[in-house]
């Protein structure tokens, strides 16, 4: 890792759904679990039973999606095969970046931002997803890192502990307002909401954007560099 320092610029990530189409990768492996199911219903399910897994005793992130696989076969009445249980875990790191991440990120490092990702998922499968990006962060916190999941607090806790990186001089960026919008607006750390899918929120954040085109000129306001 390179050398850190108190007065860095960090920007940090979620991953899915920010950075990589999860919905995309997930709806896509559910239609082909159960081809004759209506693949948005099912993705419509997993979003509901995977933050209740998430929130048990802490298990790795394979073994949530193997979980919330088995609560999608039972609240809809479908079979659901034992070597089905990790579709997810086999396919996920197969999942394609939005088409603007890598060139933001690019240019978002070139202004001397320093790149970190938060990611509730396990460190093999994110090192996949970082392949698919094209860019290396600076620092990397995964859930078996944390102990926990997002919304709690334990990704913003190790990142603060490895970095010493104050809310002054750090924004997080992520499409999530359950997972990541508001545990940072808990936290006091400004906060870009990624709203990829054109929804409404009154949750407070810094600013707001579509996608990550135009993210460098955001965060260089919110932090200008000394």
């Amino acid at each position: 890792m390179p050398k850190l320092s108190t007065v860095d610029r960090w920007a940090t990530f979620d991953c899915y759904g920010t950075l990589i189409d999860w919905e995309r990768g997930i709806r896509d492996a559910l239609g082909n679990l159960w081809p004759d199911s209506e693949p948005r219903n099912l993705l419509a399910r997993y979003h509901e039973i995977e933050p209740r897994v998430q929130a048990e005793p802490f298990l790795p992130y394979r073994d949530v999606m193997a979980r919330s696989l088995e609560g999608i076969a039972e609240a809809e009445g479908l079979e659901l095969r034992p070597l089905d249980r990790e579709a997810l875990t086999a396919s996920l790191p197969t999942w394609l970046a939005f088409p603007e991440v890598r060139g933001s990120l690019e240019e978002v490092a070139s202004r001397g931002w320093r790149l970190g990702i938060l990611s509730n998922t396990d460190p093999d499968l994110l090192a996949a997803s970082i392949l698919n990006i094209g860019v290396q962060p600076d620092l990397v916190v995964t859930a078996h890192d944390a102990g926990s999941y997002k919304p709690a607090h334990g990704h913003w806790n190790v990142f603060r502990e490895r970095t010493q990186a104050g809310p002054d001089r750090h924004v997080h960026v992520a499409a999530s307002l359950f997972h990541d919008i508001a545990p940072a607006a808990e936290l006091g750390i400004p906060a870009i909401w990624i709203n990829r899918l054109g929804e409404s929120s009154y949750m407070p954040r810094a600013a707001e954007l579509p996608g990550l085109a135009g993210l460098p000129d955001v965060l260089d306001k919110l932090v200008p560099d000394e």
